[in-house]
């Protein structure tokens, strides 16, 4: 729908394009209302266990979900 943004946070290669394919789909970002985050904890401790490193928003995400290294 119209001004509802979604975003997708995804595990992906340094060197692909920024909307090219990504590895895994780790979870997903609803910023408007109540900022709804919904992670998958396993697959996001997975990468991280694998040596991902988070972007700074996506950190923060983490920080909210309740997922630490």
């Amino acid at each position: 729908s119209k001004k509802r943004p979604t975003y997708r946070i995804v595990a992906t290669d340094s060197r692909s394009p920024r909307d090219g394919q990504y590895l895994e789909l780790i979870g997903t970002y609803a910023p408007v209302g109540e900022g709804q985050v919904k992670i998958n904890e396993e697959v996001a401790l997975k990468w991280l266990a694998n040596g991902a490193q988070p972007t700074e928003v996506v950190a923060k995400l983490f920080k909210v979900a309740g997922i630490e290294k």
